[in-house]
């Protein structure tokens, strides 16, 4: 691998570790903890000596999730930073256990504002000129996500535009729709696939690039990949958690190849 690509690479959501000070208190297990989170996404996007700045957590989304606003209140938004249900509708917290605006605030003031904060600081002290927040989704949507029962991409690009990266009315894209074409199309030749690699379909991006894009100015996109590519089997089979540390490892290759491939070219 070159070193010192001008990368940031934010990973989010890879962590599983609850908080001490909600133990005992979701209804989630062991295994929810990593179906509901974005399993080896801190092996695949490692990219920590070959990149301008890096940064993930170990702490899992189902206790803080960092891609989302912090307003609504956390319990307004199921699904936004403190959760009350899963994508699936499953309750993260058992009865009269959901936290009250004291433990809140210790989640959001120990994990959610330093990790944006840590962001900003390693924008302003590398020599970043992208940046991206890098995830997995599941091979079909969810029961209540807007693409529930339907198969998703290989790979997904996100930079809050269409789906072929340009800027939606009265919005702004977090990069230029060249640039975003660009990385799909080094994706698409490393993959060798083609309708495989979609933008802004079925994720556009997360709070984390359009709030960073709009706070800095430099560009961002959410990568996705889908998790069918290191995960054996089927549903029940994702239910475990059994990435292929085997597949884990060539799909961090091809990703950084993708990469480097994409800014390579278009410098």
């Amino acid at each position: 691998m070159k070193k010192n690509y001008p990368f940031l690479v934010s990973v989010p959501h890879g962590g599983t570790r609850i908080p001490r000070v909600l133990r005992g208190r979701l209804a989630l297990s062991h295994q929810d903890i990593h179906y509901y989170g974005d399993p080896a996404t801190r092996d695949i996007f490692n990219f920590r000596h070959n990149v301008a700045a890096y940064i993930d957590t170990p702490v899992s989304r189902m206790a803080v999730d960092l891609n989302r606003p912090p307003l609504p209140l956390p319990g307004v938004d199921p699904d936004g930073i403190v959760k009350t249900r899963t994508i699936d509708g499953k309750d993260v917290y058992r009865p009269g256990k959901f936290p009250d605006m004291t433990v809140i605030h210790r989640l959001m003031m120990e994990h959610y504002f330093p990790y944006h904060q840590r962001i900003d600081e390693l924008i302003d002290g590398h020599a970043v000129q992208i940046a991206f927040d890098c995830h997995s989704m599941l091979p079909t949507g969810s029961c209540r996500q807007s693409d529930a029962g339907k198969g998703r991409p290989l790979i997904c690009l996100g930079n809050n535009g269409d789906r072929r990266g340009r800027a939606n009315k009265g919005s702004i894209a977090t990069c230029p729709q060249e640039m975003v074409q660009a990385l799909a199309g080094a994706f698409r030749e490393t993959f060798a696939i083609q309708k495989e690699v979609a933008v802004n379909n079925p994720f556009s991006g997360g709070f984390i690039g359009n709030a960073h894009y709009w706070r800095k100015g430099v560009p961002w996109v959410q990568v996705e990949v889908n998790r069918s590519l290191y995960e054996e089997g089927g549903p029940e089979d994702w239910k475990h958690g059994a990435p292929d540390p085997v597949r884990v490892r060539r799909l961090r290759e091809q990703v950084w190849q993708a990469l480097t491939l994409f800014w390579d070219r278009y410098q």
